[in-house]
Order: C-alpha cells, then sequence, then structure tokens
C-alpha cells in the first residue's frame, strides 16, 4: 500500500522532479521585538546647606526727625506761633549747609487742647505742630545740626530721632550676599569631607534675606546749651542669607 503524502511532502517532489531548489518552509512568524527596560539613574546624593554673611560700612548720610509745637489762646494764636517756631528751624538747618532737597515737611496738625480736671471738660487751647526730616549729608555735621536746631526753636523744638544709613545700600548688600554665598560653600565643603564624599557641583542656589538694620540714636526734647549735641553714628551692617544645594559623590 503506498503512503499517503501530504501536500507540503508532495510539492517538495515537484520541485524536486522539475530540477528546482526546493525552499524550506516559513519558520513561525517571530513575536515583535520587546523594547528594552528604561534606564533609570539613581537620584544623585546630596548636601542642602545655608550660608550667613554680612558686611559693614560707616554710614554717609543721617536722616533726622524734627518738630515744632506751640499753643495758644486761639487757634490762630497756636498756628501763628508754630510758623514763627517752623520757619525759625528752617533757617537754622539752611544755615547750616542742608540743601532745599534734603528737607521735607511731613505733617502738620492744628488741634484743640481741652482741661479735664474737676469732673468737666473746658477748652483750654490750641496747639499746633509740624514735623520735618532733614537729611544730613555730612554725616560728621549732625551734631551741630541738631544743636541750630534746638538753638533756634527754644521750648518749641523737638527732636524725635535720628537714623545713620548709607546713601547706597547696593554695594554694601552685594559684598554681604558674596560672603553668605562663600559661607555656603565653606559649610558644603566640611559637610563632605565629613562624611567622607567629595563636594561636586552645585545643583540649586536661593537667596532667602538680604537687609541692612539701621543704628538709631533717640534724643529727648532739649533747649539749646551750645556747641554741638553730641552723635555716635557707628556702622551700617547688611546682612544675607542663601540655601544652597550641592552634590557630592
Amino acid at each position: 500500500m503506498r503512503p499517503t503524502r501530504t501536500p507540503v511532502a508532495a510539492a517538495l517532489v515537484t520541485l524536486l522532479a522539475l530540477g528546482l531548489p526546493a525552499v524550506a518552509a516559513p519558520a513561525a512568524a517571530a513575536s515583535p521585538a520587546q523594547p528594552a527596560a528604561a534606564r533609570v539613574d539613581p537620584a544623585p546624593a546630596t548636601i542642602t546647606v545655608t550660608g550667613e554673611g554680612s558686611a559693614t560700612a560707616p554710614p554717609d548720610v543721617a536722616v533726622v526727625a524734627v518738630a515744632v509745637e506751640a499753643t495758644g489762646a486761639t487757634s490762630q494764636a497756636a498756628l501763628d506761633a508754630q510758623n514763627t517756631a517752623a520757619g525759625a528751624l528752617l533757617t537754622a538747618v539752611r544755615g547750616q549747609g542742608v540743601a532745599e532737597r534734603d528737607v521735607r515737611t511731613d505733617n502738620i496738625s492744628l488741634q484743640p487742647v481741652y482741661d479735664t480736671e474737676g469732673g468737666s471738660t473746658r477748652l483750654k487751647g490750641y496747639q499746633a505742630a509740624q514735623s520735618f526730616s532733614v537729611k544730613v549729608r555730612e554725616v560728621e555735621r549732625t551734631g551741630a545740626v541738631l544743636q541750630s536746631i534746638t538753638d533756634a526753636t527754644g521750648d518749641a523744638g523737638r527732636i524725635h530721632f535720628v537714623a545713620f544709613e548709607v546713601s547706597d545700600p547696593v554695594p554694601l548688600q552685594a559684598r554681604a550676599r558674596e560672603a553668605a554665598h562663600d559661607d555656603a560653600r565653606a559649610r558644603a565643603e566640611q559637610l563632605a569631607r565629613l562624611s567622607g564624599h567629595e563636594l561636586g557641583r552645585l545643583l540649586s542656589l536661593s537667596e532667602d534675606s538680604v537687609g541692612y538694620p539701621r543704628p538709631t540714636a533717640q534724643f529727648a526734647d532739649a533747649a539749646g546749651t551750645g556747641g554741638a549735641v553730641p552723635t555716635a553714628p557707628g556702622e551700617i551692617r547688611a546682612t544675607a542669607t542663601v540655601t544652597a544645594v550641592y552634590e557630592v559623590s
């Protein structure tokens, strides 16, 4: 009994009979290539530090807050007395070389004054006042300016405060910022060394604050005594704080 040929076998026999090369049967279709798993680099080790810095400079400007006050039986009398005292104040500061642009009126007031003794309220008179900001650009003359004001205004003069400052704070703040940056770098280098690492590149840097306080001298009301009011300008200190993140290896 002749064996039964499959269709594939019959086709091979036919090709061989014709003298043609046999073609291998196609292999099973290959499955689509699977994508390689994405490679995730581990997050770098980091050090976060806060740097602080400061810089100082002598003040080159004094801002003087002064005023005059006067009372009178009538509002006009109080205002006239205040006007006289204010005029004397302005003449005095100009005589000390203070420029017009450096003198500014901050406030003018006129109000009644009441007597409340004996359980009753009665009008006692009026009080008029005017306050000024005076900028003294020659700091060493601050005391002389103050004394000239008290000499000119007498009992009507008031000295509220003196604030010493620098006219251009930008260079001072820049020095403080630079000091804060250097401090942050030094701290990071120390921490890296202590932990057995090497400090790498800077990843981020942020400024937290920059500023400078103004030393302020307070004065009580005073009448003129001659000479000059003693002052102590001190120095102006600018401060800065930064936060830095460094990579370590």
